[in-house]
């Protein structure tokens, strides 16, 4: 597994530093550590590749949709005891209205602390959605491995720091509010903000997992299997690669590849190695699994979002060709972004939980 995630981690770095040495630009600035987030250029906006990009959107999320909304409410089982909503997430929930009170206000006695609500609010949210888990099934991620959760936040900061470092190529989304920290509190207090991560769209797979009308809808769908797996696995890995390495040189067009190449490089170095993959439950017509990690990062990403909007420090966004029809500051296209996200954190989760997130069954409909 650590060779695993060595051979990963080299084609994320090397491949997209190869393409900007191969076209002669200069390698300076894409090697300054921390990887802080270049100002972008003006993104502007295509008609036809809005209209294209939400078409292929709508074609590949349409099905799954279409399958939720169509598939009968299953009949209740036994009447069971509901459980109480734990005292410990009634704490989180009022901690997590406490965070979004002072990340949205600018009390003056609170000055100091203004640029740093982030993680206290993923905090409470953490707390909060697997107290749901609790009442609903019984038992939550946090309550049956305690050690493995924890491991997934130093997990998930080195997980996200690869996205910075692909940023750094594309010039996606770029930070305000925090311009005159330093390197080393740049580096602390953004590892403090990318380590819930993980965390937080585990934990809401999980949470979506007990939904029984998710269980019942895609725990026997379209098996999909692929002919030739490590031959099918050595070409994607091959255009992943050069893909990668064209980020830098052709940015305005392949940005999109940010949130696809690193699950790909991930499944098909899996693949080739004869190891199980994230995509493996698919053989079997299984996608609850991914139906819950990619609908839990879009879950994620709205209150990521949502939350950004009105705080001190935050992010803002430069997407070539799509960037109108903003909610909040993510234009309307860009939450497409989650949804491999989503797999991402599904094959990294994987990697400390050794399976996808559980499924329980519900105590309460």
């Amino acid at each position: 597994m650590p060779l695993l995630v060595g051979i990963t981690g080299l084609v994320l770095v090397g491949a997209p530093l190869a393409g900007v040495w191969l076209a002669g630009q200069p390698l300076d600035a894409y090697l300054q550590l921390p990887p802080r987030p270049a100002p972008g250029e003006p993104a502007g906006f295509s008609w036809t590749a809005f209209w294209l990009l939400a078409a292929f959107v709508v074609a590949a999320v349409a099905p799954f949709v279409w399958r939720l909304l169509s598939t009968p409410a299953p009949a209740p089982g036994p009447a069971t005891s509901r459980l109480a909503f734990p005292i410990w997430g009634w704490a989180a929930l009022l901690w997590l209205a406490a965070s979004w009170a002072l990340a949205w206000t600018r009390f003056p006695w609170f000055e100091s602390f203004q640029q740093h609500t982030f993680t206290p609010l993923w905090i409470g949210y953490i707390g909060v959605v697997n107290a749901i888990t609790m009442r609903r099934a019984g038992s939550c991620l946090p309550s049956r491995e305690p050690a493995r959760f924890a491991a997934l936040f130093p997990l998930s900061a080195l997980f996200w720091w690869f996205f910075e470092y692909l940023n750094r190529f594309v010039a996606n989304w770029r930070y305000t509010g925090i311009e005159e920290f330093n390197a080393l509190e740049y580096t602390f207090f953004a590892t403090l903000a990318f380590s819930t991560v993980l965390p937080a769209v585990t934990s809401t797979a999980e949470c979506l997992g007990t939904l029984p009308r998710v269980n019942t809808a895609f725990a026997h769908w379209h098996p999909l299997r692929v002919p030739r797996p490590r031959f099918a696995a050595a070409l994607a890995l091959a255009l992943t690669t050069l893909s990668l390495a064209a980020l830098g040189v052709f940015r305005e067009y392949v940005f999109p590849l940010v949130w696809i190449s690193p699950v790909l490089v991930m499944i098909c170095l899996q693949a080739l190695g004869g190891r199980a993959t994230v995509l493996a439950p698919l053989a079997s017509g299984d996608w609850r699994g991914i139906g819950s990690f990619t609908a839990a990062a879009l879950v994620c990403g709205f209150f990521w979002e949502m939350w950004n909007y009105g705080s001190l420090a935050r992010w803002e966004y430069s997407i070539p060709h799509v960037d109108g029809f903003r909610i909040f500051e993510m234009p309307l296209l860009g939450y497409a972004g989650y949804l491999p996200f989503g797999i991402e954190c599904a094959a990294i989760a994987a990697l400390v939980l050794g399976r996808q997130a559980p499924r329980r069954q519900t105590h309460a409909p």
